[in-house]
């Protein structure tokens, strides 16, 4: 087993580390060495609906095309994803999963795939809470429907987000979280004791807190401040500037704190790509000049154009988190939500040996990714 060494400034302590690795860190220690690069494990995000002009909600998207897109999120620092597929047909969704199923057996750096997130169609039908998915798909729980979900993804379905409001939502959930896949709260226009009973039933993450709400809610009780005020759900943001304010995002990164904010992207296929007009499964969306990606023809969003990168960046600008808190909520965070093994601990001896090296330059720039490292390998 080789044995290869990388060094850099830790985030949490700004001291100069070295680890030494295989497929997984063999150890870690403190380095002489001089550098201006920081070492983080790599980025995880669980929420993406294509990147780089890739729709992974197409079920005929061709393989070489999902490659490249895994590529192109590789040197943003991401490490492991979750590719997502939303409301749809069954049918849709079903031969969704079986296709990029196939792609990531086929790639070369398919095992960056760590599983497959489905959000929807159990969701809420009424506008705003509903957001971008399309009405006509969405539909109650269905444990029969899930079972056919893990058939198709090859059993590496990671997370389902649903409503809790409708009446089968608990036993789903149970369902669903004895299978090993994490149940989500999102899309959602539940009440609190809603919320409550699906975490007891086992939910634990909120998908994109903050979006997929109505644009005018009372002031107390609503589902925003439910799911702020449950200590058993983690919470992912959307932290591009567009999809939060900054009074917003740093009020929720609080409530939550660093060890339960999850960052995500909600990437849509325009991400990393030209403004312009692309698919997002049955949909169409436009990425405008302002970087608000939008159902054509309105001003509705439809995912993000964030990178993984700028979200860290951004959370350290919107919200006040330190570089230590910021890199945590794209990193072990987001392993620890979505079930994401050998990467709950960080750069430590047993976990895998992904990370990546970045230049730090506050703070528009940001962060700048140098190197990513999945499994040991440079890629």
């Amino acid at each position: 087993m080789k044995i290869q060494k990388r060094f850099g400034r830790e985030a949490a302590s700004g001291r100069v580390v070295e680890i030494a690795f295989s497929e997984i860190v063999v150890s870690t220690g403190e380095s002489g060495a001089a550098t201006d690069l920081y070492l983080a494990p790599g980025f995880v995000d669980l929420q993406v609906n294509g990147f780089a002009g890739v729709d992974f909600n197409r079920p005929d998207q061709p393989a070489e095309e999902i490659d490249r897109a895994l590529r192109a999120a590789l040197a943003t620092g991401v490490t492991r994803l979750l590719p997502t597929v939303i409301t749809a047909s069954p049918e849709h969704i079903l031969a969704a999963l079986r296709n990029l199923a196939r792609a990531r057996r086929a790639s070369a750096v398919g095992r960056a795939v760590a599983g497959f997130h489905v959000e929807g169609p159990h969701i809420a039908a009424e506008d705003g809470p509903r957001g971008a998915h399309p009405r006509a798909w969405v539909r109650p729980p269905s444990i029969d429907e899930f079972r056919s979900w893990m058939d198709a993804s090859e059993g590496l379905l990671r997370v389902v987000t649903l409503a809790p409001e409708y009446r089968e939502a608990p036993r789903y959930i149970e369902a669903v979280v004895a299978h090993g896949v994490v149940a989500a709260i999102g899309h959602t226009a539940a009440t609190g004791a809603q919320i409550a009973d699906a975490v007891s039933a086992g939910a634990s993450l909120s998908t994109h807190l903050g979006n997929g709400a109505h644009a005018v809610l009372p002031r107390h009780p609503n589902y925003l401040w439910d799911q702020l005020a449950a200590d058993r759900l983690m919470a992912s943001f959307i932290a591009d500037g567009i999809h939060l304010d900054a009074p917003f995002l740093k009020t929720a990164f609080r409530a939550k704190g660093a060890a339960r904010t999850v960052l995500v992207t909600d990437a849509a296929p325009p991400a990393a790509a030209l403004p312009g007009t692309y698919t997002l499964g049955e949909q169409t969306v436009e990425l405008t000049p302002a970087g608000r990606v939008v159902l054509a023809g309105t001003d509705r969003l439809a995912g993000s154009a964030l990178t993984m990168n700028r979200a860290v960046a951004n959370l350290m600008r919107l919200a006040g988190a330190s570089l230590a808190d910021a890199v945590a909520a794209a990193t072990v965070n987001p392993a620890r939500a979505g079930g994401i093994a050998g990467r709950a601990r960080g750069l430590v001896p047993g976990e895998k040996a992904d990370f990546v090296l970045f230049r730090f330059e506050p703070p528009e720039d940001g962060i700048r990714v140098v190197e990513t490292w999945i499994d040991g390998e440079r890629v």
